[in-house]
C-alpha cells in the first residue's frame, strides 16, 4: 500500500514538473511586473475602500494571494488540533498492529506498516514551522496557473529577500552552542545571585536582561539564549499551564520591544532606520528607555501575580538538583568561548551580507568539530525549521502590500498605532514597517506610531516577530499539545497593553 502511494506521489510530482516546464515555456513577458509595484496602480488620492476595490479589479490575483495567506494564518491556529489527530491516528494504528495475530501484507513485502503514514502527515501539518512552507506550494500552484512558471522563478527565486531567514538560522545555531549558552548563563547568574539565585531571581533576570541584550546581539540571538535558559531554569521545573503561557507571552513581547535601544538589532527598526535617518541616539531617546520601563513593569506585574508559584518551583528545583550545584557539567576553556563569541559578533556585524555570514558559519562548523569535546551536539534541525518558517512567511508577505499600504496610509496617529499593532499579529512586523517607508508624506508622528505599534504587537502571535518561531521551537516541548495560539495571545495581551501605554503616553 505504501509503495503504491509513493508511486502515485512520484507520478504526481513528475507531472507537476512537466506542467511547470510547459508553463515556463509559456511564461508571459510581464513576469518582471509581479507583484505590481504599489506606485503602478495610479490610485493616489483615492479613499481606502475605493483604493482596495480598484487594486483588486486591476490585479485580481491580489485576492487569491491574500486568501491563501489568510488560510495559512488560520492553519497556524489549528496546528494543535492536527497534532491531536495525529496522536489519535497513531494510537489506533498501534492498537490494530497489536491486535493483529497474523499481520497482513499491507505494502506488498510481507510486513505490516509499522509507521502510520496518515499519522506522520498529520504531524507534518501540525508543525507550526512547516505551515507557511506548505501554503507556499499552494501559492506557487496558483501563480503558475495564472502567470506561468517563469513568474514563479522570477518572484520566488529573485525578488524575495531571504537574508533574514538565513541570518536567523545561523545566529540561532551559534547562540545555542554550549560555550555561548554557558557564558550567557554565567552573566545572568551574577544578576540572579542578587536574589540568592532563586527560581524567581532567575526568571526576572532572564526576562528583563535577556530582551535588552537583543539590542546589541540582535533579537534572534537574544531569543535563542533567553528561551534556552528559561527551558533549563524555569520550564523544566514544570510550572502550571497558566504560568507557562504567561511566561512565553511575556518573553515574546519583551524581546520584540527589547531590540529598540539600537537601530540595527530589531528587524522592524532596521527596515526604517536608513530611509528615515534614525540613528542610535534617536532610537534610545525615542524608544529604548520607554521599552525598558515597559519591560520592567510588565515583568514585575507577572512576578507579583504568580509569586506564590515560585515557592513550588524552588522546591522542584531543589529536588532536581540536590544542593543546587553540579548541573553545569565540565567547564569550557575561556579561549573557546571567546572564539565562539567572536564568531557571533562577526555574524551580527555582517548580518546584511549572506555570502559573508554563511561563509563564516562554515568556518564556525569546522571550529566546533575541532573542539567537539567541549561542545554539545550541534542540532541544526530547530534553526533550519525556523528559517523555513520565515522564508515561507516572506514569500507570502511580499504579496500583501496591495492592501496593507493603503490601510496604513489612511490612519491617523493613534489609529495607526493600534492598526499597526493589530496588523503585526497577522503579518511579520518588519513587513509592516517596510511598507510604511513606501507611504509618501508620513510625518514624524506617524513614523513613530507605526514603528511603536509594530514592536508592541510583536509578541501576540508566533508570526508577529521574526525571533518568535525560534522561541517557540525551543520551548514547545514543554507544552503537551504544542504552544496554543490562543494561550499565547492571552499570555502576551497584558504586556502588550503595558508596552503600548509606555510608547504612547511617555
Amino acid at each position: 500500500m505504501k509503495s503504491r502511494l509513493l508511486a502515485r506521489l512520484s507520478f504526481s510530482f513528475g507531472a507537476f514538473l512537466l506542467l511547470g516546464s510547459l508553463a515556463y515555456a509559456a511564461a508571459p513577458a510581464g513576469a518582471a511586473d509581479f507583484p505590481r509595484p504599489l506606485s503602478g496602480y495610479g490610485d493616489a488620492g483615492m479613499g481606502l475602500l475605493e483604493t482596495l476595490r480598484g487594486r483588486a479589479l486591476a490585479e485580481p490575483f491580489n485576492i487569491v494571494a491574500s486568501v491563501i495567506f489568510l488560510l495559512a494564518i488560520i492553519h497556524t491556529f489549528l496546528t494543535a488540533r492536527f497534532r491531536h489527530w495525529a496522536h489519535e491516528v497513531e494510537e489506533a494504528h498501534q492498537a490494530r498492529l497489536t491486535a493483529r495475530e497474523t499481520p497482513g501484507d499491507s505494502d506488498g513485502d510481507g510486513r505490516p506498516d509499522e509507521v502510520s503514514f496518515k499519522g506522520q502527515m498529520l504531524h507534518f501539518l501540525g508543525e507550526v514551522e512547516a505551515v507557511f512552507g506548505i501554503w507556499v506550494l499552494v501559492l506557487v500552484g496558483a501563480v503558475t496557473l495564472d502567470r506561468g512558471w517563469g513568474t514563479v522563478i522570477d518572484y520566488v527565486g529573485h525578488r524575495v529577500n531571504y537574508t533574514e531567514p538565513m541570518f536567523v538560522v545561523v545566529i540561532m545555531a551559534i547562540a545555542s552552542t554550549r560555550p555561548v549558552l554557558r557564558f550567557a548563563e554565567q552573566c545572568l547568574r551574577a544578576v540572579a545571585s542578587l536574589g540568592k539565585g532563586s527560581a524567581g531571581a532567575w526568571w526576572l533576570s532572564i526576562l528583563i536582561i535577556g530582551p535588552v541584550l537583543g539590542s546589541f546581539i540582535t533579537e534572534p540571538a537574544a531569543m535563542t539564549i533567553a528561551a534556552l535558559l528559561l527551558a533549563r531554569q524555569f520550564y523544566e521545573l514544570k510550572p502550571s499551564p497558566r504560568f507557562a503561557y504567561a511566561t512565553i507571552g511575556l518573553l515574546f513581547v519583551n524581546i520584540s520591544v527589547g531590540g529598540t535601544f539600537t537601530h540595527f538589532a530589531a528587524p522592524p527598526v532596521l527596515m526604517v532606520a536608513a530611509p528615515w535617518g534614525w540613528d542610535l541616539a534617536f532610537m534610545f531617546t525615542q524608544f529604548g528607555w520607554k521599552a525598558l520601563i515597559g519591560i520592567i513593569i510588565a515583568t514585575l506585574l507577572y512576578y507579583v501575580t504568580f509569586r506564590r508559584e515560585f515557592a513550588a518551583l524552588e522546591a522542584a528545583r531543589a529536588a532536581r538538583d540536590g544542593d543546587g550545584k553540579g548541573r553545569d557539567g565540565p567547564s569550557v576553556p575561556a579561549w573557546i568561548t571567546i572564539v565562539q563569541l567572536l564568531f557571533m559578533a562577526l555574524t551580527v556585524f555582517v548580518a546584511h551580507h549572506p555570502a559573508l555570514f554563511v561563509g563564516g558559519f562554515l568556518f564556525f562548523l569546522a571550529f566546533t568539530q575541532a573542539t567537539a569535546h567541549h561542545q554539545s551536539k550541534l542540532d541544526l534541525k530547530p534553526s533550519l525549521l525556523v528559517g523555513f518558517f520565515l522564508a515561507g512567511l516572506v514569500i507570502h508577505g511580499g504579496l500583501q502590500g496591495w492592501w496593507i499600504e493603503p490601510v496604513l496610509k489612511s490612519l491617523g496617529e493613534v489609529p495607526l498605532f493600534i492598526g499597526a499593532t493589530v496588523l503585526t499579529a497577522f503579518n511579520d512586523n518588519a513587513a509592516i514597517t517596510y511598507l510604511a517607508t513606501l507611504v509618501p508624506g508620513f510625518t514624524d508622528e506617524l513614523k513613530y506610531a507605526v514603528v511603536a505599534g509594530a514592536v508592541t504587537g510583536g509578541g501576540l502571535t508566533v508570526i508577529a516577530n521574526a525571533p518568535n518561531p525560534a522561541g517557540q521551537s525551543i520551548l514547545q516541548r514543554f507544552f503537551p499539545e504544542g504552544v496554543s495560539p490562543g494561550g499565547l495571545v492571552l499570555g502576551a495581551l497584558i504586556p502588550t497593553v503595558i508596552m503600548g501605554a509606555c510608547f504612547m503616553l511617555f
